[in-house]
């Protein structure tokens, strides 16, 4: 298997690449090194035999149309992900998102070779839901500029395997949190804040209600969605734990040995949704299951973020400065 990763460089997608050549795949791994992703994300795999690393943009046409010729597969990771940053500014959103999406998914049905295109969406193309969970047949209705931007892309990905029959397959995961997110994310940020000495922010009154799982479980349902997903289909990928954010907190909290005097309730972010949750059962009956229970692997997501200092802390100086005080210490 040869593959086309895009956004290998970033959090998900550097678990994926390095599940992909663990499992002997040859991988083209195409990332743009913006602030959230980097080459010290990929120490431990970039000078692998099998691993090229090209620095590039989705949106470059000539650039992706080279790449695609040589790849049987993609894997599309690369955007713009932060709820936070598309509400300070959505146009980067719709550029990367949507229309970069489209420039791989025009190069994919011109060479003709690709034999699968897996597009990662998200949960929060659904919308909120206060009850019950959300099936893959269910209409999408996102509220955040980020949210829309990854539905046009998700619809996008649909009508070419409709128009086209190009061999497109969607994934649409809950939060994800572990090792090398960055720290703009609620898990690290809290983390790394409390690292620093720093308090938590947390939005509102904190009972938002999000489903987290563990980075690594989601690898593996994506690799086996490359395997064995039906074409044209639609996955969504949960945990099935949920808890609300000021939970989160505490939880953290009690990892941390720290009290709840730590956390700090700022402004509520414009159009914060209540809830989302997804049912997974499409995925799971191909064999999926979570592997890391959220304790642990919250245990886990600490002590790395603990241990590798250096990795975080450049992320958090220079212009991160400006953008939290917009966020939380300032009006949006």
């Amino acid at each position: 298997m040869r593959l086309l990763v895009t956004g290998g460089a970033g959090f998900i997608g550097s678990h994926f690449v390095r599940k992909a050549l663990a499992q002997g795949a040859e991988v083209v791994n195409l990332d743009l090194l913006t602030y959230a992703g980097g080459l010290d994300t990929m120490e431990d795999f970039l000078e692998h035999p099998n691993h090229r690393f090209v620095k590039g943009d989705i949106r470059d046409r000539d650039l992706v149309m080279e790449l695609m010729k040589d790849v049987d597969s993609v894997v599309h990771f690369a955007a713009e992900t932060h709820v936070d940053r598309s509400i300070l500014e959505g146009g980067e959103f719709v550029l990367t998102d949507v229309y970069g999406t489209y420039v791989l998914l025009e190069a994919a049905r011109r060479t003709g070779n690709i034999k699968r295109f897996l597009h990662i969406s998200t949960d929060e193309v659904y919308g909120p839901i206060e009850e019950g969970s959300f099936r893959e047949g269910d209409p999408l209705n996102p509220s955040s500029p980020y949210a829309a931007s990854k539905a046009g892309a998700d619809r996008l990905a649909f009508a070419f395997h409709r128009t086209y029959g190009l061999p497109v397959v969607i994934v649409r995961p809950s939060n994800n949190y572990g090792p090398y997110q960055h720290p703009e994310k609620a898990i690290p940020l809290f983390i790394t804040n409390l690292l620093e000495g720093k308090k938590i922010p947390l939005y509102g009154t904190g009972e938002n209600i999000r489903e987290w799982v563990f980075v690594e479980d989601c690898v593996e349902g994506l690799w086996l969605l490359l395997q064995k997903a039906q074409v044209g289909g639609c996955y969504n990928l949960s945990s099935n734990f949920e808890l609300s954010n000021l939970e989160l907190a505490h939880k953290i909290l009690e990892i941390m040995g720290m009290d709840e005097a730590w956390i700090e309730f700022v402004k509520d972010r414009p159009g914060h949704d209540i809830r989302y949750s997804v049912d997974s059962s499409r995925i799971r009956s191909l064999g999926w299951r979570p592997r890391v229970g959220f304790e642990a692997g919250l245990k886990k997501t600490v002590e790395w973020y603990k241990t590798h200092r250096d990795w975080w802390e450049k992320r958090k100086s220079g212009d991160f400065q400006q953008y939290y005080k917009k966020v939380y210490g300032g009006s949006l």
